[in-house]
């Protein structure tokens, strides 16, 4: 079970950074189809929004790879006093 712990903080530490690439590829060809300075706008502030927001969540996936990799969830406690 450990050994699967490991390697699925793997994929969540290459999860991240592959959805935040696709988010902002998606991005860029959301705004380059829109026609009027209007729909500019409006197009890159949604997106903007929509990748602030992601970004801690990319990160967060990162660290909690990068947690699962070394082991840290290996030893968890056995009751809710952390016994």
């Amino acid at each position: 079970m450990n050994m699967i712990k490991k390697y699925l903080g793997l994929a969540w530490m290459a999860l991240g950074p592959i959805a935040m690439t696709f988010l902002f590829m998606h991005a860029i060809e959301k705004v380059g189809l829109t026609h009027t300075d209007i729909e500019r706008t409006n197009t890159i502030l949604q997106w903007g929004i929509i990748l602030f927001i992601f970004f801690p969540i990319s990160l967060g996936l990162m660290i909690f790879g990068f947690y699962a990799w070394k082991g840290e969830y290996e030893k968890l406690p056995e009751n809710s006093h952390g016994v």
